[in-house]
């Protein structure tokens, strides 16, 4: 049980921003799909960062236990995933996003074209997000940090076994798991290429 309420006042707006947003990106997924006949994913996640994590990742980075900190310092005490079958409909989502009205990417990162060390790969945005209500700051309209995150199946399910085995207290063999977990992102990496490739010789037909 969590024994101070870190978001305090602004964990109903943090909640309102959030399903805004994914309100937002529920509206041009089906725009798309009555456009084209395809989803642009599969699924889509959202959550508000619980109050442990984000007091543990405060401390881990020096920095106060407070809501300006939580909100200010961090950009991820709201989160969305969406999942989506092929690479090319990352890349889509992230047009679409970038063209919604309230909101400005401040940061983004390519770990798709670019994969971290151990494998990873997602494509991350950070947006500042208008809203009606008041900010941190004391500002109206206000502005929050939403995080996304836009990944195919095949990384999504590699980062939740990457994050299982990361969290393990022991492991034994932990160099040949780490090895082997690089080893399935790539091949992983591999079958998303090709099943891309083969969805565009489908189409070309």
């Amino acid at each position: 049980m969590n024994q101070i309420d870190l978001y305090g006042p602004y964990r109903e707006t943090m909640t309102d921003v959030m399903r805004q947003m994914v309100r937002q990106i529920e509206a041009y997924s089906k725009e798309y799909e009555t456009s084209h006949g395809e989803k642009l994913y599969e699924h889509l996640t959202c959550r508000i960062k619980s109050e442990t994590s984000m007091i543990e990742k405060l401390q881990r980075n020096g920095e106060e236990v407070t809501a300006y900190s939580a909100l200010r310092s961090m950009t991820d005490s709201i989160g969305i995933r969406i999942v989506s079958l092929f690479i090319d409909d990352i890349y889509e989502n992230v047009r679409s996003i970038k063209a919604l009205p309230n909101c400005v990417v401040v940061r983004e990162k390519d770990y798709i074209r670019d994969a971290k060390p151990n494998g990873y790969r997602s494509y991350h945005m950070i947006l500042d997000v208008n809203t009606a209500s008041k900010d941190v700051d004391g500002n109206i309209p206000g502005h929050y940090f939403v995080e996304i995150q836009l990944r195919t199946i095949a990384m999504d399910t590699w980062a939740a076994l990457e994050h299982e085995m990361k969290y393990k207290k022991s492991i034994s063999n932990q160099e040949l798991v780490i090895r082997e977990l690089r080893r399935c992102a790539n091949e992983l990496a591999s079958c998303d290429v090709s099943m891309q490739t083969l969805r565009r010789i489908i189409r070309e037909g």
